[in-house]
């Protein structure tokens, strides 16, 4: 019986290690090899989705099912096309409404430089916002020499909508208190707890941010149609409009298909064949490859401690302080390394994880790798923090930013429980060990602490900034208190040096590293990505060590992001370790 037994257990043993060897070799197989290019390509695009900040590495999504390429993947593409003889236009479908502003203004510049090589641009929707909001996906599709529109599409030219959400009437009637503490006038992320309607502060912040960005939405669609920005306004107000009267306003320049749009692009190069970004890059080859290099760090999503390497097969969108140590120690010990490009898309989250990304940042300079920062849709509270004490910061005139204030507090379900029948009891030993418990509130000392520990943080983060930026005191407080700023008004006041997007910041590298701004560079991801071989082999083998934090942290982020808005909000809110969170309201429509 036992010799059965130990046969049994071996055959099992050895079938598993057959089944890695032929995943291994699958995945292996699923590589994609680099295609042969037609002799002329017409780019196609699909920016009907969000574009994800990354580099497009493999993974197991992108090899099996062919995911939408990131936002790096659609600019090393159209870089790349410019100077390739092949490529004769671009043919992208628009439409949707998913893409923030600042992205939008980077796809915008990277389709001006491609079209000022004498190539073609033509964008195709179905529709713009299908009777809803449209105006985002139009102002991107503006930068096309030709705009085609579905004949029973609409154009959802409407402006732009900030809208908040308020629960604390709810939590009244549920019998739940907050008690929340912030430091900051305009650090308002916890209003969603606290408040029934906006603050007038808050209301002055969103307003003055719809002025600034609408000022950029009127005036890119003016320029780009050859309309007076009264002409844009007037059919603003007057959208959502009808195919013919987008036509009229010549906001579009032809109704059709897109088997229309298909013909038109083939006509203005003919014999050429339509390649998507992916097969692209495959073939082509990505820009920046060879010269001196230049390490790429991507910091995006949710502030959080801990965390590990990146995971290949899920591709988490959370900024984890130590896989972004990892990656700054990578660069600076990599003697090739003249500068890094730290590029951020993030809202905030934990102070201890902003400090210690701000660290890494200083640990770099120090060390003589210059650090150049380049925002995305939002750098705001722990966003900014970590990119203070950089060399330069670069924004795009419609990056959300700033928000240099903090916040922290508690919910309190005393009466809650109390109405459902519920009792508790506790014993401690320390005066204030149960000070976030939910079921008390704070206590005077409890809350005096509180106080303190906002305080100190504030004073920090304000000193930070002083520090990076070159600033007074005074001059920090007078864009601190939590305000929240667009690129454009961050570069008046201070907070940024130059407006732009990848482009603009690999030039201020070349500047800070010394590198000639003719010159070559290799830019390179740090930390290398792990492969999806190496991974599974990890994961199938038990020798992949994660951090104890990684799993919370991600099941967080995995929560925070399939949550709707306002209970994201509210859940990121009461996360205490959350204290550098930027206001909800982040991305006006």
């Amino acid at each position: 019986m036992r010799r059965l037994l130990v046969g049994f257990f071996t055959a099992i043993g050895f079938l598993s290690f057959l089944f890695v060897i032929a995943v291994v070799v699958l995945i292996t197989r699923l590589q994609p090899s680099a295609p042969a290019l037609p002799g002329k390509i017409i780019l196609s695009l699909d920016l009907t989705r969000g574009l994800a900040e990354g580099a497009g590495e493999e993974g197991l999504q992108r090899l099996i099912f062919g995911t939408q390429p990131s936002l790096r993947d659609i600019v090393d593409a159209l870089e790349a096309a410019q100077a390739d003889p092949r490529v004769k236009g671009v043919l992208a479908r628009v439409g949707s409404d998913d893409t923030g502003f600042a992205k939008a203004q980077q796809v915008r510049d990277e389709i001006t430089a491609f079209r000022a090589k004498g190539k073609f641009a033509i964008a195709f929707a179905d529709s713009f916002g299908e009777f809803g909001a449209g105006t985002r996906p139009y102002y991107l599709a503006t930068a096309f020499d030709q705009i085609w529109l579905q004949p029973m599409g609409s154009l959802g030219l409407t402006g732009l909508y900030a809208e908040a959400m308020f629960i604390r009437d709810t939590l009244n009637k549920l019998g739940i208190a907050p008690e929340f503490g912030h430091k900051g006038q305009f650090k308002t992320a916890a209003n969603v707890l606290t408040e029934t309607q906006m603050t007038p502060p808050q209301r002055e912040e969103v307003e003055d941010l719809l002025k600034s960005i609408s000022g950029q939405v009127v005036n890119g669609i003016a320029q780009a149609r050859k309309l007076s920005p009264e002409a844009v306004t007037a059919a603003i107000d007057k959208a959502p409009l009808l195919p013919n009267e987008a036509l009229e306003t010549k906001l579009i320049d032809r109704l059709g298909y897109r088997d229309d749009a298909i013909i038109e692009a083939h006509r203005r190069a003919s014999g050429a064949e339509l390649v998507g970004v992916s097969a692209y890059l495959d073939g082509a080859g990505r820009p920046h490859r060879t010269g001196e290099r230049i390490a790429l760090i991507y910091g995006s999503g949710l502030i959080v401690r801990g965390g590990g390497p990146s995971n290949p097969l899920t591709q988490s969108d959370l900024m984890a302080a130590n896989a972004i140590t990892t990656a700054f120690r990578d660069a600076v010990r990599d003697p090739k390394v003249r500068a890094i490009l730290f590029r951020i898309d993030s809202p905030g989250g934990s102070v201890v994880a902003s400090e210690t990304i701000w660290h890494d940042v200083v640990y770099a300079r120090e060390r003589g790798k210059p650090v150049i920062v380049s925002m995305g849709d939002v750098a705001g509270s722990g966003g900014y923090y970590v990119a203070a004490p950089a060399d330069k910061i670069v924004a795009e005139p419609a990056t959300l930013t700033g928000s240099i204030g903090v916040l922290a507090g508690k919910l309190v379900i005393a009466d809650l429980l109390k109405k459902i029948g519920v009792s508790t009891d506790a014993a401690q030993f320390g005066v204030n060990a149960g000070m976030f418990s939910a079921t008390s509130n704070f206590s005077p000392l409890a809350h005096a602490r509180l106080q303190a520990f906002l305080d100190a943080s504030y004073k920090g983060f304000k000193e930070h900034v002083a520090a990076g930026r070159h600033m007074s005191a005074d001059a920090v407080e007078a864009v601190a208190q939590g305000r929240v700023w667009t690129g454009e008004e961050a570069k008046v006041k201070g907070l940024v040096d130059a407006l732009g997007g990848y482009g603009v910041a690999l030039r201020l590298a070349k500047e800070v590293a010394n590198i000639p701004a003719d010159s070559p560079v290799e830019l390179t991801v740090f930390p290398r990505q792990q492969g999806i071989v190496a991974y599974l082999y990890e994961r199938l083998t038990g020798t992949q060590h994660d951090d104890d934090n990684s799993a919370g942290a991600n099941a967080l982020g995995r929560a925070f992001e399939a949550a709707q808005p306002l209970v994201a909000q509210a859940a990121a809110a009461l996360d205490n370790s959350n204290i550098l969170l930027m206001s909800p309201l982040t991305q006006p429509r």
